[in-house]
């Protein structure tokens, strides 16, 4: 079941694997632990050729930024107790730290803006200056 667009940072808990499919698609997969104080493990799925070159680049630990569709799939186990399995098909990835984003899709001329430390004010607005 697909729920909607969801946008999760997190590390790599587990390296990408690349397979491919009986038409020979290349989709890759890795964990990403999103928790921070305890583990919260979800699977990203990059089914897109775009992708491949940074999903490659990509190690255990590393902190990433993934934007993408949210699915659960419920699965049983041997003991027959279902579980639930998140995962994001990815539509961007972007290493943090890193200048821009990758993404699939190929209206890709949004520009990036960057502010510095001197724009940002540490004063907070005024009682006076609220319009509402």
């Amino acid at each position: 079941m697909s729920l909607a667009k969801a946008v999760v940072t997190g590390s790599v808990f587990r390296a990408p694997e690349k397979r491919f499919t009986q038409n020979n698609i290349p989709v890759s997969s890795f964990v990403l632990n999103i928790g921070d104080r305890e583990e919260m493990l979800i699977r990203v799925i990059v089914k897109r050729t775009a992708l491949d070159e940074l999903v490659s680049s990509i190690s255990k630990d590393d902190r990433v930024l993934v934007e993408g569709r949210l699915q659960i799939t419920t699965v049983k186990s041997d003991t027959g107790a279902e579980r639930k399995i998140y995962e994001i098909d990815a539509n961007t990835i972007e290493m943090m730290g890193a200048a821009t984003p990758v993404s699939s899709s190929s209206n890709s001329s949004e520009d990036i803006v960057k502010f510095s430390q001197e724009e940002f004010s540490d004063e907070l607005i005024g009682e006076d200056e609220i319009p509402f």
